[in-house]
This record gives C-alpha cells, sequence and structure tokens, in this order.
C-alpha cells in the first residue's frame, strides 16, 4: 500500500502560493479584486483579468507593495479564444467574471442571455481548458468556480443568471471528475448576496421591477430567506477560495462550499 502524503504541521502557514500563478477573472472589482488581493499576499502571482481598464489600475492602486506580483489583463471574455490563450500556465483560475439582468423571461433580451451565459459558463470552460494540460503535467492545479446560492436555488426574473450558475456547478463537478487523477481539485463557491456592484446594481433595479424601495428590496427580497440578515463582505468570499487552494484541501473536489447565511438550510 502507498503510503499516505504527509499534512503540514500543525501550524504551517495556511495557504503559501509563492512560485504558482492564479487567474482571477472579473478582478477589477468586488468579489474579483478581493480574490485577487487575497492570493497575491499568499504569495501567488495574479493574472488580475477584467474589461475594465480603469478598475484594474484601482486595484494595483489598492494592491500597494503586493502590486509587482498583479499581471493586469484587459479582456473582455465574450472573446472565448483569447480567454483560453490567457489561461495558459495558470496553477489556480478562479472564475468569478459575472453580470445580471432582472426580468421577467417574457420580456429578457435575448442577446442579453447570450451574452450572460457567453460570460459565465462558455467562458469559464474555455479558461478551464485552457489551463488544464499545464495542471495535469505538474499534476497539481486548483480551479475555484464563484457560483452562487443561485447554482442550487433558483430566483423569479434571473433566468440567464440562474441557469449559468446551475451549468457552472455541473461544468465545476465533470472537471473535478476528470481533473482528480492529476492532482486538480475543482470547486464551487457559493456565496449568497455579497456588497459588490453588481448587487447594489441589482438593488436599484429589483426597486424598479417590484416598484418598492431599495431598502425594502435588501430586507424583504434579497434576504428574506437568509436566517443571518447582511450582506456577506467579498474579503469573506476570497477567504473561502483561499481555503480551496490550501495544503488541506486536495481531497476537497467536486463540491459547493455554502456561504449563504443559511438561506439553503430552510
Amino acid at each position: 500500500m502507498t503510503s499516505p502524503t504527509p499534512l503540514p504541521a500543525p501550524h504551517a502557514p495556511s495557504l503559501d502560493l509563492g512560485g504558482r500563478t492564479a487567474l482571477v477573472t472579473g478582478a477589477a472589482s468586488g468579489i474579483g479584486r478581493a480574490c485577487a488581493l487575497r492570493l497575491a499576499a499568499a504569495g501567488a502571482k495574479v493574472r488580475a483579468v477584467d474589461r475594465d481598464a480603469a478598475g484594474l489600475d484601482a486595484l494595483a492602486e489598492q494592491a500597494g507593495p503586493l502590486a509587482g506580483t498583479l499581471e493586469p489583463r484587459v479582456l473582455d471574455l465574450t472573446d472565448l479564444d483569447a480567454a483560453e490563450r490567457t489561461a495558459v500556465g495558470a496553477d489556480v483560475l478562479v472564475n468569478n467574471a459575472g453580470l445580471q439582468l432582472v426580468r421577467p423571461i417574457e420580456e429578457f433580451p435575448p442577446e442579453v442571455f447570450h451574452t450572460v451565459l457567453t460570460v459565465m459558463l462558455e467562458a469559464p470552460f474555455r479558461l478551464i481548458r485552457g489551463a488544464l494540460p499545464h495542471m495535469y503535467g505538474q499534476r497539481w492545479g486548483r480551479i475555484v468556480n464563484v457560483s452562487s446560492v443561485h447554482g442550487l436555488r433558483a430566483s423569479a426574473y434571473k433566468s440567464a443568471y440562474v441557469a449559468a450558475k446551475h451549468g457552472l456547478e455541473g461544468l465545476s463537478k465533470t472537471t473535478a471528475l476528470e481533473g482528480a487523477p492529476h492532482g486538480v481539485t475543482s470547486n464551487c463557491v457559493n456565496p449568497g448576496y455579497v456588497r459588490t456592484p453588481l448587487v447594489e446594481r441589482q438593488l436599484a433595479d429589483q426597486a424598479r421591477t417590484h416598484g418598492i424601495s431599495e431598502e425594502r428590496v435588501l430586507s424583504e427580497v434579497l434576504l428574506r430567506d437568509s436566517a443571518v440578515k447582511r450582506l456577506l463582505e467579498p474579503e469573506e468570499v476570497a477567504e473561502a477560495v483561499a481555503y480551496l487552494c490550501g495544503p488541506h484541501t486536495s481531497a476537497v473536489t467536486g463540491t459547493s462550499l455554502v456561504l449563504d447565511g443559511g438561506w439553503s438550510a430552510h
């Protein structure tokens, strides 16, 4: 019988990504920015990918002494070939980029549905496809897909977002099954509502749709089913992502780490 791989000492650093390259999409703001900073703090060289050049400049400023570990890359993920090329050589891949539109299905613009699925499902597939050969070659890799509680539960008026997140869950599990023999893990992180620009826009969008104030949208719609009555902070999600990249999670794969404040406990 093969001897088990020894675990790090009990007081070893929780995450050391020195010498590793991480790629984070949607890195210019919100969860993506927090993930880029967290992985850079762990020693990784971070390819910070976003279509927002000004946001990437702001990320570099916020990074302070870590700015030298960031590689800002302006990229629109609807350019799928470019997305796949960008992922070549990555040791850690965080598929985070997303967008949202709240509309009833009969009023949902088909072209927006197509764009949401392209950015949030097809682009992650192409990024994974680009990253896996290098990960397989070195027999180590970490793929973390920032899903959502909407990858596990549906809400009305969010057909594209819910469809994309449910698809991402399936893609992540398939990647886990294929990657396991090669030392590559693939997992989802499933936050509830996080204090990000996307959620702030959604508050306004939902207020218009329901004809109520943004405060009521937060308490009566977004957080209605959550036992913890507050928005998550991006840094909380980034810590979950970091955990899945750490030394104690090589057997954690094909699963979803839920940070929904108890929403799915109902």
